[in-house]
């Protein structure tokens, strides 16, 4: 049964996540997410940023606490297609085109092949790729991959889109592209989001909220508010209200670093 609209899209509460050998990863962490918000997600390295994401994705159990996905465990909802993430590596199939790794999870949900298609052509055009729909992975820049992995995982209109640090490879030029690209993405569908980043301005370029979390085991030590208008775009990094927001994210990821 799915939960009510005024319900969190995500609601994490008490949550441990102790890996084999007995670092724990997560700590008592309370998160809750509107449907239609986009979270980004920053702390120190090692801190359990990525852990939070395959935990709500389902592809990682909590050792204890709640975990639920617009009111369903996060293995349900990925089962249904409603949930999309995009990794850090675009891990594209290098013997399919990239036409056909886009329409991949329609292909697996056996999805008719003309509705494959047609959903496949409109990500690719989405993201700027229709021209390279038949090339291969090896053909297509660092910056490309991540857009046809970006068009991969939004070809299935997910409620729910969690991003691992996609664009931390790619040069500063690339990624303020792909970020103005994912925020016009966010406006077509208000899907909901968590982005996890090291990046203090990608975090408030992108986030309706910055959630920080401590060192490991992660908790959450600040969850600030992005009061900047929408849309957003590149140019509002240049502002002094981009600049106090960055600041204050930034004094609250410094006291993280040391935080027990």
């Amino acid at each position: 049964m799915t939960a009510p609209a005024s319900a969190p899209h995500i609601d994490a509460r008490g949550l441990d996540v102790r890996f084999p050998g007995g670092v724990q990863a997560l700590r008592g962490l309370d998160l809750q997410v509107p449907r239609g918000q986009l979270v980004a997600v920053i702390g120190p390295s090692g801190c359990g940023k990525s852990t939070l994401l395959r935990v709500v994705a389902g592809l990682a159990p909590a050792g204890a606490g709640t975990i639920a996905v617009a009111g369903e465990a996060p293995e349900r909802v990925r089962a249904r297609r409603a949930v999309a993430f995009v990794f850090q590596d675009p891990t594209l199939l290098p013997w399919r085109s990239v036409h056909a790794n886009v329409r991949l999870p329609l292909e697996l949900a056996r999805v008719p092949r003309s509705e494959q298609d047609t959903a496949a052509d409109a990500a690719l055009a989405l993201v700027g790729l229709s021209e390279f729909a038949a090339a291969s992975p090896a053909a297509l820049s660092g910056g490309m991959k991540m857009r046809a992995s970006l068009a991969r995982a939004l070809v299935t209109r997910p409620e729910l889109l969690l991003l691992d640090e996609p664009f931390g490879a790619l040069d500063e030029l690339t990624r303020e592209r792909l970020n103005d690209e994912l925020l016009q993405l966010w406006e077509r569908d208000r899907f909901t989001g968590l982005a996890v980043t090291h990046n203090v301005g990608e975090a408030v370029l992108l986030g309706d909220r910055v959630v920080v979390l401590s060192a490991r085991p992660g908790r959450i030590v600040a969850d600030l508010p992005i009061d900047l208008p929408r849309p957003r775009r590149a140019a509002l990094v240049g502002t002094p209200e981009f600049a106090a927001a960055a600041a204050e994210v930034r004094a609250r990821l410094r006291a993280a670093d040391v935080a027990a």
